[in-house]
């Protein structure tokens, strides 16, 4: 995913699905300079993780 998508996801109104490794997640935040976002999963908010954000991919929408 790029920085900028997920700056626009993170600041989104709209709930817009995002799978890291095949599970749902939250994006807490993006730090730009290192090309990383904070995370959570939708089933544990308390498990947060620093993710690559190359490794974030987002879903289509129906």
């Amino acid at each position: 995913m790029e920085t900028k998508r997920a700056q626009e996801i993170l600041q989104s109104h709209e709930k817009i699905g995002v799978e890291f490794e095949g599970v749902p997640i939250w994006i807490d935040s993006v730090d730009e300079q290192s090309k990383t976002a904070r995370v959570h999963t939708m089933e544990n908010p308390t498990d947060r993780k620093t993710v690559a954000l190359s490794e974030l991919k987002e879903l289509e929408h129906h």
